[in-house]
């Protein structure tokens, strides 16, 4: 058995497993759009090959620019049998050539509300994450899937804050400020990767990094100039998104998330924006709560698995 990283060559075979979508990320369309912007890389595809046969392929999604990628976005078999000790293989594989100090990687599903009722998805998303957790990831998130479209109406505009740009200094330190008992799995990780500074910084570098405009970030005030929260309008190659919004501590349990979605999905819109898209993890009940008060419909679920935050 031989891993390696693919190359032009094994593209009909690529594509020919691509076609098999199952419960991974990536189509045709997707992969031609991705390699050409930058996000998918034969430096970041890893086959299992035995006597010239292509037998098992991951795909790894990653920012344009960056060395490493970040995530999972397929996981194909072209072999008979059990593909989960080969697919394992694989991802010790990927996972061992990434830096000790990269952060550390994830694998995303982008599931049907209701994929639970669908068998082949739960076997297919079964014997995939069998394999990660093999490699270590064994932290499971699931995610619920948020779309704003115009059609939906614009929720009312809040008149109780003041939103104000900032200089990045500014807005690492609301992000630390924020994360202070936050609901969000993700930014617990991070914390407990890092410590609250630094993942700050992290957030802060990884938001400026995406398509969305800078200009667009918020802090948001009260009417005796008390900073109440922050939101960051952002986009991701699929388009317009909430990146991330939050309130201080000191100042929740007063609605204020309300009126920070209000205004970023206003601010988004007036971009042009045909479609908003959101995630929050199925424990974050306030902000879910706040996606459906402002127009916001589910339409999907995301599955993140990840390494535990210890």
């Amino acid at each position: 058995m031989t891993i390696r990283n693919t190359v032009e060559a094994d593209l009909d075979t690529m594509f020919a497993l691509i076609e098999q979508k199952s419960v991974n990320t990536v189509t045709l369309e997707r992969y031609r759009e991705y390699v050409a912007a930058g996000y998918y890389k034969h430096a970041w595809n890893w086959v299992v090959e035995e006597d010239g046969a292509i037998q098992a392929l991951v795909i790894w999604w990653g920012a344009p620019g960056e060395t490493h990628p970040y995530s999972i976005d397929g996981l194909y078999y072209a072999g008979d049998g059990d593909p989960v000790p080969v697919w394992t293989e694989l991802l010790k594989y990927a996972v061992a050539s990434r830096p000790a100090d990269a952060e550390p990687p994830e694998y995303h599903f982008f599931l049907d509300s209701d994929w639970q009722d669908d068998a082949e998805v739960v076997t297919a998303l079964q014997v995939r994450s069998e394999a990660a957790a093999a490699v270590g990831l064994t932290g499971i998130t699931d995610r619920l899937r948020y779309e704003w479209k115009p059609e939906y109406g614009l929720p009312e505009r809040p008149t109780r804050l003041k939103f104000e740009p900032a200089d990045d200094e500014a807005f690492v330190d609301v992000f630390r400020r924020v994360s202070e008992g936050s609901l969000d799995a993700a930014t617990a990780r991070e914390i407990a990767r890092l410590g609250a500074e630094e993942a700050a910084r992290e957030e802060v570098a990884m938001y400026k990094s995406m398509p969305g405009d800078r200009d667009w970030w918020r802090l948001a005030y009260d009417g005796d100039g008390e900073l109440i929260g922050f939101h960051v309008p952002s986009a991701n190659a699929g388009g317009p998104v909430v990146g991330y919004l939050g309130v201080v501590p000191e100042h929740r349990g007063k609605g204020l998330i309300n009126d920070l979605l209000a205004d970023l999905t206003h601010q988004l819109a007036e971009t042009g924006a045909e479609q908003i898209r959101a995630d929050t993890d199925f424990g974050n009940v306030p902000m879910a709560k706040s996606f459906e008060r402002q127009g916001y419909r589910k339409f999907a679920v995301r599955r993140v698995l990840a390494f535990p935050e210890n």
